[in-house]
C-alpha cells in the first residue's frame, strides 16, 4: 500500500502546498517506476475545485510505483488567476528539487499530468525556461489547450475570461503567455487522451493543439479513449488504463 501523502508547503499561502505520495517501501527497489508525476488538477481554474481531485489519482499511481506530486495552487476565487496561479504552477514544481533531497527522489523524469483545466497548466509549465525542475514529458487528460478558441465557444460560462481576468483584446500579451497554442514549439513531448464521448470539454480542444504542435516541430500526439470527462481522472476505467500506460511509457523516455 502507498504511504500516506505528505503535505509539502512551497509558499506561505493556505493553497500554496503539493502532497507527496510515496510507493510502499517495498517497491522503491526494482519495481519502483522511475521519476516523479506531478498531478495537476482541473475545475476551470475555480476556486471550489481542489487537490482533492488529484488524490485518489495519486493513490493509484503510487500503488503501481509511481513517485506523486499532488500540487495545489491559487484559483479563481480564492487570490488566483493571472499571474498568481502561473507563479504557482512554476514554484510548486520547482519545489520538488528540494523534496527530492529530503526523501531521496529521483528526478531524472518529472512528467506533469493535467486534467481538463490542469491540462493547460501542464502543457504551460512545459515551457518554462531556465525551471529548477524541468518537466521531461507532459500528459493532458481532456486539456483545455486551445484558450482563444474556449473563449469564443464560453466554455463553462465564460470560465477563460474568468481566470485570466480580461479579453484577448484588452491584455493580448497575457494570452499569448498563457494559451499552449501560443506557447509553441515545446522542448517535451505532450500526449493529448480525450474521451470519445466527453461532453465538457470539446475533443478540438485537443486536435487543434496536437496539430499545431505537430506542424512546430513539437513531439505530440493524440489517444483517443473510452469515456466522458471524467474517465479519464477516474482510477479503475479504461480511460484510466490508458493514463497509466501513457505515464508508464513517459518513465522509460531518455532524460534530456
Amino acid at each position: 500500500m502507498p504511504q500516506d501523502p505528505i503535505r509539502v508547503p512551497y509558499a506561505a499561502g493556505p493553497e500554496q502546498y503539493a502532497e507527496l505520495t510515496l510507493p510502499d517501501p517495498d517497491q522503491r527497489g526494482a519495481a519502483a517506476v522511475p521519476g516523479v508525476v506531478v498531478i495537476i488538477h482541473g475545475g476551470y481554474w475555480r476556486s471550489h475545485y481542489s487537490a482533492e481531485l488529484g488524490r485518489p489519482l495519486a493513490r493509484d499511481l503510487a500503488g503501481r510505483g509511481f513517485t506523486c506530486w499532488n500540487l495545489e495552487y491559487r484559483r479563481a476565487g480564492n487570490g488566483g488567476g493571472w499571474p498568481e496561479t502561473f507563479q504557482d504552477i512554476s514554484a510548486g514544481i520547482d519545489a520538488i528539487r528540494p523534496a527530492a533531497e529530503s526523501h531521496g527522489l529521483d528526478l531524472t523524469r518529472v512528467t506533469a499530468l493535467g486534467h481538463s483545466a490542469g491540462g493547460q497548466l501542464a502543457v504551460w509549465a512545459a515551457g518554462r525556461r531556465e525551471a529548477a525542475v524541468p518537466l521531461t514529458a507532459v500528459v493532458s487528460q481532456a486539456g483545455v489547450l486551445n484558450l482563444a478558441q474556449a473563449l469564443a465557444l464560453g466554455l463553462s460560462s465564460g470560465a477563460v475570461r474568468n481566470f485570466l481576468g480580461s479579453s484577448p483584446e484588452q491584455d493580448p500579451g497575457r494570452y499569448r503567455a498563457a494559451d499552449p497554442m501560443q506557447r509553441l514549439p515545446l522542448p517535451v513531448p505532450v500526449t493529448a487522451l480525450h474521451g470519445d464521448s466527453d461532453a465538457d470539454v470539446p475533443l478540438s480542444q485537443s486536435t487543434s493543439f496536437v496539430q499545431a504542435a505537430k506542424d512546430s516541430g513539437s513531439p505530440a500526439e493524440l489517444r483517443l479513449v473510452p469515456g466522458d470527462h471524467f474517465a479519464l481522472a477516474t482510477p479503475g476505467t479504461p480511460a484510466w488504463d490508458a493514463v497509466v500506460e501513457v505515464l508508464t511509457e513517459a518513465a522509460r523516455i531518455p532524460a534530456f
